[in-house]
């Protein structure tokens, strides 16, 4: 059930209106037997457009919306009365969805604001009217445009968590057990690789009502960047985050091995990912002493913070907080 109520990547098939036909007319009455031309303006074709909503986080709500097919614009008629434009098809999606063209494969739209308003296709415009075309030599024009086509064609939706904060590790590192530490999120936690199969996000609570957004993330593997397990649908989400919080548990056999092999996964995926903040966080640590701990110090990189944290205890907890908030503030040279 968890799986089916996340949907973070959908394709539809969408067609805007055409435009309304312009209308050739002359003004016909019991007064005016031969009147010039009064053929009115076509109507726009309707939009299809894309809204930001912040009280969305999954594209769920389109699956079944497939087929989007857009209004068209009304054709005009005589005595200038222009045609009623289509009516716009506004498609609300959460905070951080891209569309993506399926044929060219390039991004046409990118929401990051709620309320933010993108037009995916235009409608086509309204042909003008005879009346339009009238001229001191040409009193009586035989020309109306056709209304212009719309644009169709099949649009890929994607969704891109946004948040401060992206919990990065592999299965078993304890993300799902540090969001609820640190946050008022409740993910689902249980003795098992994946046991986050979809993002989850939370809220920390920080000092003077601060406060800043961190996203527990599917659990990484080696080969992710190939597609292997989660894979890209996983990394497409950390794309995102200003941080990255590198979560690698006390017991990890290698430490440094593992921080390298999760980098080695998000540099191949997309080499952009290496430019982002890095901090990283033992987990678990309360099954340290001081040697062990000095130890695993040793292993790692020496130019990214690190911080020895327990979720259970809650050790370090406060201390973490510290590092993300102020990595999240300090302005980069």
């Amino acid at each position: 059930m968890e799986r089916s109520n996340f949907v973070d990547q959908i394709k539809i098939f969408a067609r805007s209106g055409h435009g309304g036909a312009g209308s050739k007319h002359f003004m016909r009455n019991k007064l005016t037997a031969m009147g010039g031309p009064d053929g009115g303006d076509g109507g726009r074709g309707a939009h299809i457009i894309l809204k930001g909503n912040t009280q969305l986080w999954t594209l769920l709500h389109l699956r079944y919306f497939k087929n989007v097919l857009a209004e068209n614009g009304q054709n005009g008629s005589g005595n200038n009365s222009s045609g009623r434009s289509g009516k716009d098809i506004i498609i609300e999606v959460p905070l951080g969805t891209i569309a993506i063209n399926e044929e060219t494969g390039e991004k046409e739209a990118e929401i990051l604001e709620d309320g933010q308003e993108v037009i995916l296709m235009k409608g086509g415009r309204g042909g003008l009217g005879n009346a339009n075309f009238a001229t001191p030599t040409n009193q009586a024009p035989e020309h109306a445009q056709p209304g212009e086509e719309g644009v169709e064609g099949i649009r890929k939706l994607e969704l891109k968590i946004l948040a401060d904060v992206g919990l990065v590790g592999f299965p078993h590192a304890g993300k799902s057990t540090l969001l609820p530490s640190i946050t008022a999120a409740k993910p689902k936690i249980a003795d098992y690789a994946f046991t986050t199969l979809v993002p989850q996000l939370g809220m920390v609570e920080y000092r003077d009502s601060k406060s800043f957004c961190v996203a527990d993330l599917p659990g990484i593997i080696e080969g992710a960047a190939e597609g292997k397990g989660l894979g890209h649908r996983f990394l497409r989400h950390i794309e995102r985050n200003s941080i990255l919080l590198f979560l690698i548990p006390a017991d990890s056999k290698d430490h440094k091995q593992e921080f390298e092999i999760l980098k080695n996964e998000l540099e191949q995926y997309n080499p952009d990912m290496l430019q982002k903040d890095f901090v990283i966080a033992i987990s678990k640590s309360d099954m340290l002493d001081d040697e062990l701990r000095e130890a695993i110090k040793e292993e790692l990189p020496k130019n990214i913070p690190h911080v020895f944290i327990s979720s259970v205890t809650g050790y370090n907890l406060p201390v973490l907080k510290d590092m993300l908030w102020n990595s999240l503030n300090t302005a980069k040279v």
